[in-house]
């Protein structure tokens, strides 16, 4: 019996260089059975060789649109807004990228299947795909850049941004951004607030405040949002609101007075 192909695309969305597969989880895939086709790619964070040196096969950048219709497409973000119809079954994030109303509606008429990957969940129920540390670690670190931003450029839009090859790097960048922004603060570091601080998300948001040396970080979960109905005054006393939670219905404001500058 042939073995079940994973095809893992290359991403095509601005500034994406996440891979939806890692050289090590390809390892993996490949000892469980299965046979991994991965695109070539000059963007993503891996190199295609060190795919290759695990018993991948590297194929063309693209190669998923012609790709046998029983070969599975793994990717993240949105695909490229096209008219052909998609018969494969694509493991990704869709539901709610841009452009998703007439992606979605190329399935149907390709006989091709969505699995999404943000609301798959285990035995459980707990999303398997939930936002994880890195988003939490590098959300922080946008914040933090954000508001040394408003104190050394008043009045100027956040610039945009770019990758880097490390954490060690960004590491780097927000220290300095921070050093520049607490000077003109008087010689005095932002508070942060971090809701859902124990959670994957909010750990990393935790941790990045913490290597680039803020000292006054309040750290809540659960356990402190249920302990009063709020608004929360914390959140309008902090500097920086770093939210980590994820809401699956409306609540009520739990802001008031003045709003935090990031």
């Amino acid at each position: 019996m042939a073995s079940t192909v994973l095809h893992l695309r290359s991403e095509t969305k601005p500034l994406e260089h996440r891979s939806a597969l890692t050289p090590s989880t390809t390892q993996a895939l490949i000892k469980a059975g299965y046979t991994v086709n991965v695109e070539r790619s000059p963007v993503r964070i891996f190199d295609d060789a060190e795919f290759e040196a695990v018993g991948a096969t590297l194929v063309e950048e693209g190669s998923w649109e012609t790709a046998p219709a029983d070969h599975i497409i793994v990717g993240l973000k949105e695909l490229e807004e096209k008219e052909f119809p998609l018969k494969h079954v694509h493991v990704t994030f869709l539901h709610g990228q841009g452009g998703f109303e007439k992606t979605l509606g190329r399935f149907p008429r390709g006989g091709g299947t969505l699995l999404d990957l943000e609301f798959l969940t285990n035995d459980s129920g707990r999303r398997v795909a939930a936002f994880g540390y890195h988003a939490g670690f590098s959300g922080a670190a946008l914040a933090l850049e954000n508001w040394a931003w408003q104190l050394t450029h008043p009045g100027e839009p956040f610039p945009s941004v770019e990758s880097y090859p490390n954490e060690d790097a960004l590491i780097a960048d927000v220290k300095k951004a921070l050093d520049d922004g607490v000077a003109k603060n008087g010689g005095k570091k932002p508070r942060v607030i971090v809701i859902g601080a124990l959670g994957r998300c909010g750990s990393g948001a935790v941790d990045m405040c913490t290597r680039a040396g803020v000292t006054d970080i309040i750290r809540w979960d659960i356990q402190e949002t249920q302990a009063k109905p709020g608004p929360y005054s914390e959140i309008t006393e902090s500097d920086i609101f770093v939210n980590c939670i994820y809401l699956s219905q409306t609540k009520s404001n739990r802001l008031h007075g003045s709003q935090p500058s990031t």
